[in-house]
């Protein structure tokens, strides 16, 4: 089965303290739901049309996972402390079996 990712790329983060009050309630949810963050704000050489901003990926063992983990009451919480202060392109992906 394929598994299934997060990916989260952060073109502007104007409040800090918002991205920080939405990973606290995030992180559990996005444990809860089976989810394992490979990567969060590392390194970043951006290529073409890419931006140096804040990546984040987090795996899980099923897109079908990664899609209920999102819809989850405890990430939509999460999603809630995130509001105008940071502009995010956030998908789901299948990955490759």
């Amino acid at each position: 089965m394929a598994k299934g990712y997060w990916v989260s790329v952060y073109p502007a983060i104007s409040d800090p303290e918002e991205l920080t009050a939405y990973g606290k309630l995030a992180g559990p949810a996005v444990r809860a739901g089976g989810g394992r963050t490979l990567s969060r704000g590392g390194r970043v050489v951006a290529h073409e049309a890419g931006i140096t901003q804040r990546v984040v990926l987090v795996e899980f063992d099923s897109f079908e996972q990664a899609v209920a983990a999102y819809e989850s009451e405890a990430y939509q919480k999460a999603l809630v402390a995130l509001p105008g202060g940071v502009e995010r392109d956030f998908r789901i992906i299948e990955g490759i079996d």
